[in-house]
């Protein structure tokens, strides 16, 4: 089955909201293969859940080894508010981490360069609270991703939405304009 994608945009400047919708099937391209020797070069940055699209949950960087791993401290400890399953791995670009939480799906912004990592922005979607009901395996989120200055990830009730990496929601800057499906 085909999913035909239908942008709903809220106020101006704000997140992109998309819903799924049921269409004739209709023949698509194959994917182009990616092979696992096509993981980039380590940047220290985590993109997506698996690292990178050869998913390979493996960071090259060095600093961390069995000679030091003992005198590690923790840096900040950060609630996300919700007593459910979390499911979601952290992205990191740049000095920023993000975090998307189950539902109901906020996304955090966090501060690296500062002590403490104090939040930088949030985005509360509100998803339809009834998708609790429907949702097979408990209200988790498998997390976000990074591309094209935006960050990327699903709410609970079945929207895909796009905010802003450096701005957040609702403020001056590139926040979710459309992307046509023929962009690279």
């Amino acid at each position: 089955m085909v999913l035909v994608l239908a942008a709903l945009l809220g106020i101006a400047g704000g997140p992109i909201r998309i819903q799924a919708q049921d269409v004739t099937p209709a023949a698509t391209p194959p994917l182009p293969e990616v092979p696992p020797s096509a993981a980039p070069a380590e940047d220290g940055q985590w993109v997506m859940p698996a690292k990178n699209y050869a998913s390979t949950r493996y960071s090259d960087l060095d600093e961390i080894t069995r000679d030091n791993v003992a005198s590690l401290q923790v840096a900040f400890t950060f609630s996300l508010g919700v007593d459910r399953g979390q499911e979601a791995a952290p992205i990191v670009i740049g000095d920023t981490m993000y975090l998307v939480t189950p539902y109901p799906n906020v996304l955090y912004a966090l501060d690296l360069s500062r002590p403490g990592a104090p939040m930088k922005w949030k985005y509360e979607p509100k998803p339809d609270p009834a998708s609790q009901g429907v949702a097979c395996c408990d209200v988790v989120n498998r997390g976000a991703m990074y591309a094209e200055g935006r960050i990327h990830f699903n709410t609970l009730d079945g929207y895909a939405v796009a905010v802003d990496a450096e701005t957040g929601p609702g403020m001056a800057g590139r926040c979710c304009a459309p992307v046509s499906p023929s962009s690279p």
